[in-house]
């Protein structure tokens, strides 16, 4: 009897002992992109692995909306036991129809590479219009019934950059020649980058509010004081958000997004996301502190107002420095990052908050060190 209840309680101490160093108290994803010219099925099987011994339990991958990639991506991340979401890029679409594209404040559309905001590559779509909601409705279904797909997850659901991030403004400074705090210390939106004046929005945004916003600008009326026109954009993302989330969900599918901090602070005057309204299973805010010129400590109080925004999952987004001995040197914002000094303040800070994980960008940026003090701070 006694060999017996020693034998017992070996197994359940054993049992107990696994389920620790497999299952990580905080859960942690991982956003990637898949370029097969780079990357073979087996070398993204042995990578998906890696990061699961690292403590990830899912990853969220770029294979925009190609059906055939994203189905064998999606079972290969099953097979090494990962959740998977399937990441598409919404509002930035090349090839579609002229008018399905936004109109600036200058009026000129984004259909045109000359005259879109920031980079080349920043070809957004209106919200607005209901050839460009059935498009994302029917592209989204479509990766919902792939096999292996937990989730759908919308990136880029939203309009431009109307007010650009602190930490970016240096490194447009000298391409847009915009003055973004002016002496009056507000910090003003971006003509070039200010969404959509089409006829089209402006004509219903005229029979819902009685403005007529061509008008203003013609009067010499900034538009950032119109608050009826912040919030019309606004609902436009909302709208075209949660009739996805509509389609999706009937169809028995869950769906998850990457949004800018916030939302009140930033995402809303930023890129028109009020994402508390949006209706959506799990955010995955960006909350890449030196965009904001901020410390890891600022994880903490972003992430705090995104918990209480919400009933849904927060998931915090960390941007991972690679070369994180050379940060001081690095001149693109966009290449730093949290260096493995500061993991465990950022991880720390944003479940204390509340969040219910953390997702890297990107695990390739990830060094042996990182990765030495991540496995501690998510344990």
């Amino acid at each position: 009897m006694k060999n017996l209840f020693l034998a017992v309680f070996a197994f359940l101490a054993l049992v107990s002992c696994t389920k620790q160093e497999v299952s990580p108290s905080v859960k942690a994803y991982g956003w990637s992109g898949w370029n097969e010219e780079e990357v073979s099925e087996d070398s993204l099987r042995a990578m998906f692995q890696e990061w699961k011994d690292h403590g990830l339990v899912g990853v969220c991958m770029e294979c925009h909306f190609d059906v055939e990639k994203t189905t064998r991506c999606a079972a290969i991340a099953h097979e090494v036991g990962l959740e998977y979401h399937a990441w598409a890029p919404s509002m930035i679409q090349g090839e579609m129809p002229e008018s399905w594209y936004t109109v600036n404040r200058l009026g000129k559309s984004a259909y045109n590479e000359a005259d879109r905001a920031y980079v080349p590559y920043y070809q957004t779509l209106d919200p607005h219009n209901p050839e460009v909601i059935k498009f994302m409705v029917d592209s989204y279904c479509k990766l919902a019934e792939i096999p292996n797909v937990d989730y759908v997850q919308f990136d880029y659901i939203r309009y431009a950059d109307a007010i650009l991030s602190e930490g970016l403004w240096e490194k447009y400074n000298e391409q847009i020649k915009h003055e973004w705090r002016t002496s009056d210390g507000v910090v003003h939106e971006y003509p070039v980058a200010d969404y959509c004046y089409c006829d089209d929005c402006c004509a219903d945004f005229k029979a819902k509010t009685g403005i007529d916003i061509k008008a203003k600008l013609a009067e010499g009326v900034d538009p950032q004081t119109i608050p009826e026109w912040a919030q019309f954009r606004c609902d436009n993302v909302t709208n075209l958000v949660n009739e996805v989330c509509k389609a999706v969900h009937a169809k028995g599918g869950k769906l998850s997004a990457d949004v800018f901090p916030g939302p009140k602070s930033h995402a809303e005057k930023m890129v028109r996301q009020q994402w508390n309204k949006w209706d959506v299973d799990v955010f995955f805010p960006m909350n890449y502190n030196n965009f904001y010129m901020q410390g890891p400590e600022w994880l903490y109080t972003i992430t705090k107002e995104e918990v209480e925004s919400t009933d849904k999952p927060v998931m915090s987004g960390l941007m991972i420095c690679k070369d994180w001995q050379n940060r001081k040197s690095l001149c693109d914002p966009e290449n730093t990052g949290l260096i493995p000094s500061e993991i465990a303040e950022a991880v720390g800070g944003a479940v204390k908050a509340g969040a219910a994980g953390v997702c890297l960008f990107t695990p390739q940026s990830m060094t042996a060190e990182h990765w030495a003090e991540f496995e501690k701070a998510i344990k």
